[in-house]
């Protein structure tokens, strides 16, 4: 049995690229579609395992394709048409930017795990544009329009969707009119550890974009003087810079051992964003810290509010500070040993087990036609 998994774009190592990672551990013989890649970090980031080919469209060989690849999102629908699956039998396709609208064969199946529907055309469209420049503010509602409506035709595409959150299979149900499987991302929760001597600072993780709302965590922080870090990049990181108090420190992108470093010494993470799943919450409750989130979208299936964080509902400066000050005085207490048994119960290794699950409950490999295929399952160590 031939396999492809088919991903947007990988040139840094985020939620999606971990899925993809995960199943690639299942299907080590699986041929990898992208768009536009750094293959010496993709090839580093996939398992010791992995046997397969990495293709990529030719969106990658646009000029300045790795630093502006976003500018061609209006080309990706038609690079994904002229990729040839014809030989694969199984496609599992990995959605946020374009991924799913691959052509396959009529019998082959189509699993699409989708971590968002695009945000920059459905839900988030009027608030990415008005953050756009003057030109895209002209140009983007016609391509978005395009977009929207070959977004929703490929849906038709997919034979099944699996979804990274309830929170998205309400999206993936409202836009494209089709039902989903949730199947929680996985994460490395084994890679971190409870039990260091916790520290009075709290941290900021995430990109430094607007929708994340740092901005609310430097703000309430700066009129609290708490001590709070502040981890991450992108288009906001000056004028946060240019905000915050002494009190405050932005550090910039950091390598993995000092973000688990911090997120094991940390008073708590803050969250105030809203996002699809989050996986920072569930690392920051794998190493032992609770969670200070906005209290909507992922945060709502992985906090439990009173027992692993605080919930706070309304997304303002003010709900923020308040949700702080009762950590600060005690009015919640969290025992890091508990924090780090309920991120467990978010590991690969039952992303892995859950996907493969229902890759088998499909009528795909029910039928007695398939029992080769289900052979060729049990060579690749899935059964």
């Amino acid at each position: 049995m031939k396999v492809a998994i088919v991903h947007y774009w990988w040139l840094s190592n985020r939620g999606g690229e971990a899925v993809c990672s995960a199943l690639v551990e299942l299907f080590p013989e699986a041929d990898l579609f992208i768009h536009v890649c750094n293959e010496k970090m993709v090839r580093q980031s996939l398992p010791a395992n992995f046997r397969g080919q990495i293709h990529t469209t030719f969106i990658s060989r646009l000029p300045g394709a790795r630093k502006h690849y976003q500018k061609y999102l209006p080309l990706m629908p038609l690079a994904l048409e002229q990729l040839d699956l014809s030989e694969y039998d199984l496609i599992l396709s990995s959605e946020s930017g374009p991924a799913k609208g691959v052509i396959t064969r009529p019998d082959a199946l189509h699993i699409c795990y989708c971590h968002s529907p695009m945000r920059y055309v459905w839900d988030m469209y009027h608030e990415y544009q008005a953050g756009a420049g003057r030109i895209v503010r002209m140009l983007f509602p016609w391509i978005a329009h395009r977009l929207r409506a070959w977004d929703r035709l490929s849906a038709d595409r997919v034979d099944h969707f699996v979804a990274n959150s309830k929170f998205v299979a309400s999206r993936i149900k409202k836009f494209y009119h089709r039902e989903a499987e949730v199947i929680y991302p996985p994460v490395n929760t084994s890679d971190f550890s409870p039990d260091a001597q916790r520290g009075d600072f709290y941290l900021c993780l995430g990109q430094l974009v607007a929708y994340k709302r740092a901005d609310l965590a430097v703000e309430a922080f700066n009129r609290l003087g708490l001590p709070l870090i502040v981890i991450g990049e992108g288009e906001l990181f000056d004028s946060l810079q240019a905000k915050a108090q002494p009190n405050v420190r932005l550090m910039g992108r950091q390598p993995f051992p000092v973000i688990k470093d911090l997120l094991q010494r940390c008073r708590g993470l803050v969250f105030p964003g809203m996002e699809d799943f989050g996986i920072v919450p569930v690392e920051a409750m794998a190493a032992g810290a609770p969670v200070i989130a906005y209290g909507k979208g992922g945060a709502l299936e992985t906090v439990i509010h009173g027992k692993t964080g605080i919930l706070f509902k309304e997304q303002s400066v003010e709900a923020l500070m308040q949700a702080v000050q009762q950590l600060e005085n005690g009015e919640y207490k969290f025992a890091p040993a508990l924090l780090h048994e309920h991120a467990a119960t978010f590991d690969k290794s039952v992303f892995k087990q859950r996907i493969k699950s229902f890759i088998f409950r499909q009528e795909y490999f029910q039928t007695t036609t398939r029992d080769s295929q289900n052979s060729r399952l049990k060579d690749l160590s899935l059964v």
